[in-house]
């Protein structure tokens, strides 16, 4: 008798330890990264408008954008070093007029498009963190994109005379010709000095070009029909993720198209996950392999962020900001293997301010 009591005794510690919480459910919700809020030195003249964040590293990010001061826009560099965020005012211009564009790491240097006082020009950093400044030629009425490689720089925009497209060699700057009927560039992006792409209005509705090292021409990109394009991802691997809206019906829904390599070609697939119609500008590839952007929350005290593949989607939410009315990340990077997001929240009873938050580490 006493025997077979310590053998059920024994059968139910085993139970115990088999669907024991502690041991089969804690440790995988442990590894499961989650976003959390990094502190960053507030701004004195809110609101603020983020315009873009990229990062090299876990050790190096850069986020730009401006504040509206009383007296007109005034630029805002942060610089991450892969503890902290603070602000940067050292570079040229940085008590003038203005705002910061797009960033871009070129060789061991940062290179950020600058609005200067209505003068474009672009910032260079090198790595021994001195400034120095590449003008543009001409003075142009609307500054709508930039893009940088190793030998390579491109400013679109507009002046009185329409289109403008202007190409850097490192030493100069040229003009470059579009194709027939291009009536605007909404954006532009580079892989390599001989390779770039831009998301295009043209009299036959929105398309994609593509310069070859030779000339700008019509990629011949099948876009769904009655859409527009957000963004552009040329990732390392060769492969081509695009991002965009499609109108039906008068409601618009987001699209995504990736091109891959189909025998001696390549391919378009297009999907459509549930996105509703959000905007894809600031979608990137994470370090799941997965792409990752933000888009409107549902909750006004917490940011919401997609995780996409294929077509299907899936959500998560920031940590709690008490007394926010909304927070709104809008430019992501991935940085090593965590997910860095800057962006605003705005706190009852006062002006939108910045914000960053981290997805792992």
């Amino acid at each position: 008798m006493n025997g077979l009591r310590a053998v059920l005794v024994c059968l139910v510690f085993a139970c115990a330890v088999v669907v024991s919480p502690a041991t089969a459910v804690t440790p995988a919700a442990a590894a499961t990264p989650r976003w959390s809020s990094l502190p960053v030195p507030p701004v004195t003249a809110p609101p603020v408008t983020v315009t873009d964040l990229a990062a090299r590293g876990s050790g190096e990010a850069w986020a730009t954008g401006y504040e509206h001061a009383p007296d007109g826009l005034r630029p805002l560099l942060y610089r991450w070093d892969g503890g902290a965020w603070s602000r940067d005012t050292t570079f040229p211009g940085a008590g003038e007029p203005g705002w910061l564009g797009k960033v871009q790491f070129v060789g061991d240097e940062v290179w950020i498009f600058h609005n200067r006082a209505g003068e474009g020009e672009i910032l260079r950093r090198s790595a021994d963190g001195g400034w120095r400044t590449a003008l543009l030629p001409r003075t142009l009425w609307t500054y709508q994109d930039f893009t940088a490689v190793a030998g390579a720089a491109w400013v679109v925009g507009e002046d009185e005379t329409g289109l403008k497209v202007w190409h850097y060699d490192g030493a100069t700057w040229t003009r470059q010709a579009t194709p027939e009927g291009v009536l605007f560039l909404m954006g532009v992006t580079a892989r390599s000095a001989t390779e770039a792409w831009a998301w295009a209005d043209t009299s036959t509705g929105t398309a994609i070009l593509r310069w070859d090292g030779t000339a700008w021409r019509d990629a011949r990109v099948p876009l769904p029909p009655n859409s527009n394009v957000h963004t552009i991802l040329l990732e390392p691997s060769g492969r081509i993720t695009l991002g965009g809206s499609q109108y039906t019906d008068g409601a618009a829904r987001t699209y995504l198209m990736t091109r891959t390599r189909s025998g001696n070609g390549h391919t378009w697939r297009t999907t459509y996950p549930p996105l509703g119609d959000t905007y894809t500008g600031a979608m990137v590839r994470g370090p799941d392999g997965a792409l990752w952007l933000p888009v409107r929350s549902d909750r006004a005290f917490q940011s919401k962020y997609a995780r996409v593949e294929g077509s299907r989607a899936t959500f998560s939410y920031g940590p709690d900001r008490p007394n926010a009315i909304d927070v709104r990340p809008q430019a992501l990077a991935r940085s090593g293997d965590t997910l860095l997001s800057f962006g605003t929240a705005e706190i009852y009873g006062s002006k939108p301010n910045v914000m960053s938050e981290r997805r792992g580490g």
